[in-house]
C-alpha cells in the first residue's frame, strides 16, 4: 500500500474504523510479544513505519540509487531529484520554504549545528555577517527545566566557551513552566531562547507564540525543538515565527539516520559552516576555501539519501491523513490516559493535569516501584513504554523521581490499547506487594 485508506477531508479527529484500517499499513501490529498482542506506546522515543515508508526506500535501492549532487548520470540525477522534491516536501509540511530546511541525521546534530554557529562566531569564524551569532561575558542564553538533554546540553558547551549566562525557565510544582517568570527571566541580555514546543517527558504543550513575542522584543534568536509536535500537531514555522527548529525523521513515521534543521534564510546565509568536506564548497585551494550558500554549505559528505526519500514518504502518509485530524485523536487518547492514571492509587502523573493542553503521552511514578519493575512487568503483558529518565535528568530531579515509566501513543493507537495499559499499570504495585 502507498498511502492510507482515509481522507483527511473531515477536521475532526479520526474515527476508531479509520485507525483500525491505519493499522493495517504497520505489519509490526500482526505480531505478538510474550504470547500478547503488541501494544506499542512508545512513539514518543521512536515510530514504527507504515508500508509506504519502507516500499519507498526499497524502490530507491532497487531503482534509483546513486550520489546526490554528484555525477552526471541518470541514477545520479534521479537520486538528486528525489532528494531535493522531499526537501521540498518536508519544508512545506513544517511551514517553511525548501532552502530553509538542512538535512541531518537526527534533531541531536541539528540542535548541535545550530549551537555551534553561536560558538563559531564568538570565535572571530565567519566574518562580521555572523556577529549576529557572536556571544560575549554578560550575554545570557535562556532554556527551560524541561528540555531533553538534546536541547541543554548544547547550551550549556555554548556557555563554557563564549562566557555567557546560562539561564533557565523553572517548572512549577503543577508540571507547567513557570512562564509567570518570563518577563523576569528573559531580557535584555537574552541572546538566545531555546525550549521544546512539547516536554518527551510531561506532554503538555508550550505556548510557543507568546515566547516567541517576549524573545523578539529583546532582540533575542529562538531556537524550537520539535521533535514530539511535528509528528503529532499541525506545525507553520513561519507563523510561529521561530528563528531555528529541529527534529528527527524516526519520530514520526520515517526511517532512523534523519532530521534536519530549518532556519530563516537570512540565518543561514550570515552561519558560519558546522561540518566541512565535501559537498560544501565552491571552491579550494591549498590555504583557502569559498563555502556553498545554505542548505547545502551544512550538509557535508556522502547523504542519506535513502533515509530521506523515506522521510518524504512519511510526510506525505502523514498529510493524507491529515494533522488536525491525528491530533485530536491523540488529544482524545492522552486524556484517557492522563484521566485514567490518575484514578490509580499510589501511581503520580507528572506534568500537567488531566484536561490541560497536551500530547498523547503520560509519564507516571509508581510509588514503591522502579520505573524499570514497571516496564518489565509491561512488557510480559506485550505493552512496550519507555522507562529511565528519557534523556531528560532535570525533570526527575525537579520532581523528587530518578525515572518514570512513560506510555505514548500515535495515529495507530486505539482507546482499547490504553485502557490495556490502565489496567496493567493499576496491577504492578499488588504484583511488587507495595502498598495495602
Amino acid at each position: 500500500m502507498t498511502s492510507p485508506s482515509v481522507s483527511k477531508t473531515s477536521p475532526e479527529a479520526l474515527t476508531l474504523a479509520e485507525v483500525t484500517r491505519i493499522r493495517e499499513d504497520f505489519p509490526i501490529f500482526g505480531r505478538q510479544v510474550n504470547g500478547h498482542p503488541l501494544v506499542y506506546l512508545d512513539t514518543a522515543a521512536t515510530s514504527q513505519r507504515p508500508l509506504a515508508v519502507l516500499g519507498a526506500m526499497r524502490s530507491f535501492d532497487l531503482q534509483h540509487n546513486g550520489s546526490v549532487h554528484r555525477g552526471a548520470h541518470t541514477l545520479a540525477a534521479e537520486s538528486t531529484e528525489l532528494f531535493e522534491t522531499v526537501r521540498a516536501e518536508v519544508a512545506a509540511f513544517l511551514g517553511a520554504d525548501a532552502d530553509e530546511v538542512v538535512w541531518t541525521k537526527n534533531a541531536t546534530e541539528g540542535l548541535n549545528l545550530i549551537a555551534s554557529a553561536f560558538v563559531n562566531a564568538s570565535a572571530g569564524r565567519g566574518g562580521p555577517d555572523a556577529d549576529i551569532f557572536a556571544l560575549h561575558p554578560g550575554d545570557e542564553i535562556l532554556i527551560t527545566e524541561s528540555e531533553h538533554h538534546s536541547n541543554l546540553v548544547p547550551w550549556q558547551e555554548v556557555s563554557a566557551h563564549t562566557g555567557a549566562t546560562l539561564r533557565w525557565i523553572p517548572l512549577g510544582d503543577d508540571g507547567e513552566l513557570r512562564l509567570d517568570l518570563l518577563d523576569d527571566l528573559l531580557t535584555e541580555r537574552t541572546r538566545v531562547v531555546a525550549f521544546a514546543q512539547v516536554s518527551n517527558v510531561l506532554g503538555g504543550i508550550v505556548p510557543v507564540s507568546r515566547i516567541v513575542a517576549r524573545a523578539r522584543e529583546v532582540g533575542a534568536l529562538t531556537v524550537l525543538d520539535v521533535c514530539q509536535s511535528a509528528p503529532h500537531l499541525p506545525l507553520d514555522l513561519h507563523t510561529l515565527g521561530v528563528d531555528f527548529a529541529a527534529l528527527s525523521g524516526h519520530k514520526m513515521l520515517g526511517p532512523t539516520g534523519v532530521g534536519c534543521a530549518y532556519g530563516r534564510r537570512e540565518l543561514w546565509k550570515a552561519m558560519p559552516p558546522f561540518l566541512t568536506g565535501g559537498s560544501t564548497i565552491t571552491t579550494v585551494t591549498m590555504d583557502h576555501t569559498d563555502f556553498i550558500d545554505p542548505p547545502e554549505r551544512f550538509e557535508a559528505g556522502t547523504q542519506m539519501t535513502e533515509q530521506v526519500v523515506g522521510l518524504g514518504a512519511a510526510v506525505r502518509y502523514l498529510q493524507q491523513v491529515g494533522m488536525p485530524r491525528i491530533a485530536a485523536w491523540e488529544q482524545m487518547l492522552g486524556t484517557r490516559l492522563a484521566e485514567g492514571v490518575t484514578t490509580i492509587p499510589g501511581v503520580r502523573l507528572l506534568g500537567p493535569s488531566a484536561g490541560r493542553p497536551r500530547t498523547g503521552l503520560v509519564s507516571v511514578d509508581v510509588e514503591g516501584v522502579h520505573a524499570h519493575d514497571v516496564g518489565q512487568l509491561l512488557d510480559a503483558q506485550g505493552i512496550a513504554v519507555r522507562v529511565g529518565h528519557h534523556c531528560a535528568q532535570p525533570v526527575h530531579h525537579r520532581y523528587g523521581v530518578t525515572a518514570s515509566t512513560r506510555a505514548s501513543t500515535y495515529l495507530y493507537n486505539t482507546p482499547s490499547e490504553v485502557d490495556a495499559f490502565l489496567d496493567a499499570l493499576s496491577g504492578v504495585r499488588h504484583y511488587f506487594g507495595v502498598g495495602a
